[in-house]
């Protein structure tokens, strides 16, 4: 963990399947809420065709939050950063493997009786407030199924020794992105993390110290 940096930089050398499947195998073992298990894994070993979807959203990134150093951060670490991402665009047709994690939240059965209970459980003002909020939890149920799991991943790829990083950038381009791979539309893509052999070395991260980020029984 302390050294599963976001590894940018990749040899152009084929990943050999049986690691992606195992990858993939670690991805699997996340928690699932409710153990409903709607993920799907798209894995890509030809990014040509997807290579100017990426540099388009890459380029509209960086033309926009990119653009400024965070606060806190060393401007030549961001510039770093930053000339590791355009290496990445740059040498996207190269990249070995590209993983998409993609889940199908399953419909929900209709049950007036559950929902008087809820309703009654949460109180009138608490149900409202979740009614209105219903597109923010369910954006978070589908994605506290699927983050474990490419946390696993990541790990996973550490430890064999492969170089990947988590990215959301495609979702600029989602749609394009979709018919690109013939992912169905009532599926949803939660990243794109390239996979490869590492140019460079791991770790360490660079993070916030722990006595910063701690707030003892309440804010």
């Amino acid at each position: 963990m302390s050294t599963l940096r976001a590894m940018r930089r990749l040899k152009p050398d084929p990943v050999p399947d049986e690691l992606l499947e195992r990858l993939v195998q670690a991805a699997v073992w996340g928690p699932s809420g409710s153990n409903a298990q709607g993920y799907q894994y798209v894995v890509v070993t030809d990014p040509a065709v997807m290579a100017p979807l990426w540099e388009r959203c890459v380029d509209a990134y960086m033309a926009t939050a990119g653009g400024a150093v965070p606060e806190g951060m060393d401007p030549a670490a961001y510039e770093r950063m930053v000339a590791a991402i355009r290496h990445q665009r740059d040498h996207f047709a190269e990249t070995p493997a590209l993983i998409i994690p993609c889940y199908r939240y399953p419909a929900p059965k209709p049950d007036l009786a559950g929902l008087r209970r809820s309703a009654a459980a949460l109180g009138a003002a608490a149900s409202l407030r979740l009614t209105r909020g219903q597109k923010r939890i369910m954006s978070l149920t589908e994605a506290s199924s699927v983050y474990p799991g490419v946390q696993n991943l990541l790990l996973a790829a550490r430890g064999l020794g492969l170089a990947a990083n988590i990215t959301i950038w495609h979702l600029m381009l989602e749609q394009e992105w979709k018919r690109a791979l013939a992912i169905p539309k009532d599926v949803k893509t939660f990243a794109v993390i390239p996979v490869g052999w590492p140019l460079g070395r791991f770790g360490p991260v660079r993070r916030r110290p722990v006595e910063k980020v701690i707030r003892r029984d309440g804010w």
